[in-house]
């Protein structure tokens, strides 16, 4: 296994750990569940970790990818200047976590605004993930590209 396959492998963690994160702190507000929020911000924390390896083998992962025939490298550099905004949202997702699960262990309750307020970053974070990687698929999957540039797209296609 090399640099390329780990990101390939690792790139889906975060966005589907976002979304899961997102998904259980939802129910979790909505049964008013202390227990179900905390592990809703575990799995925030445990996303942002998983997260790092995805980032630091996407600079390896372009540097095999570029040779390939096909690949789009306007889109690269769409897809790495997106992972930047989405690596920096999850780190102060999964540091905010963090940090309120430490601040939990000495306190009672969870104040009312904190789950709304983290439900709310995580949709941010959760859109900068899906924007990230829907970028990241254009490279590779002309198929998916929006700009007219897949094979067999309308402007290509004689009847």
């Amino acid at each position: 296994m090399n640099m390329t396959h780990l990101h390939l492998i690792s790139n889906h963690i975060p966005v589907l750990g976002v979304a899961f994160g997102l998904g259980l702190l939802a129910f979790a507000l909505w049964r008013n569940s202390d227990e179900l929020k905390k592990a809703a911000l575990g799995v925030f924390l445990l996303t942002a970790l998983l997260g790092i390896p995805a980032y630091l083998s996407g600079e390896p992962a372009e540097d095999t990818a570029k040779l390939l025939p096909g690949i789009s490298k306007p889109l690269m550099e769409q897809h790495e200047d997106a992972a930047a905004v989405a690596f920096t949202g999850i780190c102060v997702l999964g540091t905010a976590s963090l940090a309120s699960l430490i601040w939990l262990r000495r306190r009672a309750g969870i104040p009312g605004w904190f789950g709304p307020l983290m439900l709310a970053a995580g949709l941010v974070v959760s859109g900068l993930m899906v924007w990230t990687a829907n970028l990241g698929g254009q490279i590779r999957h002309s198929e998916i590209r929006t700009d007219g540039s897949a094979p067999n797209s309308n402007a290509e296609h004689h009847e």
